[in-house]
């Protein structure tokens, strides 16, 4: 499977991922049990609604801050410039998105009224809003050094997240990315990426406990979404084991599909769930793909 495949996988699982999740973001494990149990109390099918009441295949803010914060690379020739970020992110919360967190939100406002790209240091800001976008730069800087690569992903973050546990969570998931589309295995991504993250930040080791509603809290998300990923074998399965877990559904939907379509490849993405996805977002993911790697 080549490189550009992967990265088409992974940039339509994200957006497979939210529009999947979005149905039943905020919503308990027990509650998705009885809102689905004519479906035999599992969630399975891209089909809107939920507390936005999005239309069939539409995403929330977890891709279209993604595709946002790519256009802004690409027009930067590939670099990821802190200023142009905070520029292009602000573009998108004036064009009013169906929904916006609140710690970007707060930082991008303050970003209007100073003109500083980076936002202060807070042990506040260890939300998942700096983790669900930022694929663009894992795929613009594949085969850079790992520093490069870091010191990339700090600049988006830190635009509205500037917290050592996002920190920590953004490096893990962008370098983890960029060996999946290497064709890493999952067994060698444990060994050589997640245990080495549960040893140096402890906080987000995820057994024996099940994770389930998992919060927008960086850890939480991290949790369930490593737990899918190493309890399924397939893109499927391991989407519909972390939507189905509740709490920020859409953002543990969007992660695991990144890391999921890059490890498993766009042929393992279901035909039925790409015919759901709103066709142009479908298309701005796969030109990005493709235009990032080259960037």
């Amino acid at each position: 499977m080549g490189l550009v495949a992967r990265a088409e996988g992974a940039y339509l699982g994200l957006a497979l991922g939210d529009a999947l999740g979005a149905t039943v973001e905020f919503m308990t494990p027990r509650e998705i049990r009885a809102a689905f149990a004519a479906e035999g109390g599992v969630h399975r099918e891209i089909r809107g609604g939920g507390w936005l009441k999005l239309r069939a295949g539409h995403v929330t803010d977890d891709t279209t801050m993604a595709l946002a914060l790519g256009e802004a690379i690409l027009a930067d020739g590939g670099a990821v410039n802190a200023t142009s970020c905070a520029r292009a992110f602000d573009a998108w919360m004036r064009a009013k998105p169906v929904d916006i967190g609140n710690t970007v939100r707060r930082n991008l406002l303050a970003f209007r009224k100073t003109g500083d790209p980076k936002a202060p240091r807070s042990e506040h800001d260890a939300g998942n809003g700096a983790a669900m976008r930022l694929l663009p730069v894992a795929l613009a800087t594949f085969g850079r050094s790992e520093a490069g690569v870091i010191a990339a992903v700090r600049a988006q973050a830190h635009v509205t997240h500037n917290n050592p546990a996002s920190d920590a969570a953004c490096e893990f998931l962008a370098l983890t990315v960029q060996d999946a589309l290497r064709g890493t295995s999952l067994r060698d991504i444990y060994r050589g990426r997640i245990q080495p993250l549960l040893a140096a930040h402890p906080a987000f080791r995820f057994r024996p406990r099940r994770r389930e509603n998992p919060s927008g809290w960086i850890v939480e998300t991290l949790q369930a979404v490593l737990q899918s990923l190493l309890d399924t074998d397939s893109f499927e399965d391991c989407l519909i084991d972390v939507v189905n877990r509740g709490g920020d559904a859409d953002t543990t939907g969007a992660i695991a599909g990144m890391l999921a379509g890059a490890l498993y490849g766009p042929e393992a993405l279901p035909d039925r769930w790409l015919r759901a996805l709103e066709p142009t977002v479908g298309t701005a993911c796969r030109r990005q793909a493709r235009a990032l790697l080259v960037a």
